[in-house]
């Protein structure tokens, strides 16, 4: 059983799943920086300094000791953004990846096309030809 789990634990998808979280984590702390010390700021000062984390509806107001009941709607708008900046951010870094692996699975077949015989193109032509 220690053996099965040695060969589990060091396969290649559970030590990539395992970076990629931990890069996944310290990505998600940058994008809530930007999002929260750069971008907020700017829609701030564009619709006149509202902060959307300090915004909340008040069910029942404070009284004595006990602290008011509110519904905190602001909070909510800020995770809205932080999760539609943090959504884009990874829908551009993967599109960005996939265009490396495109340009790399379109060099392989450059090269195996290269390497077929004049003969095998030739053939090949003949069938297409025969094809039409």
């Amino acid at each position: 059983m220690l053996k099965e789990f040695k060969e589990f634990a060091v396969k290649g998808n559970v030590l990539d799943l395992a970076v990629g979280v931990v890069i996944g984590g310290a990505f998600g702390k940058i994008v809530t920086s930007l999002v929260n010390d750069i971008i907020m700021p700017l829609v701030g000062a564009l619709t006149g300094g509202i902060n959307f984390t300090y915004l909340k509806f008040v069910i029942k107001p404070a009284q004595g000791g006990v602290p008011a009941v509110t519904l905190n709607y602001g909070a909510f708008i800020q995770n809205v953004i932080d999760f539609l900046i943090v959504s884009f951010s990874i829908f551009l870094f993967i599109k960005l990846i996939n265009k490396f692996k495109i340009e790399k699975e379109v060099e392989v077949i450059e090269e195996e096309v290269a390497k077929t015989s004049q003969e095998v193109l030739l053939l090949q032509e003949i069938r297409d030809l025969l094809r039409k």
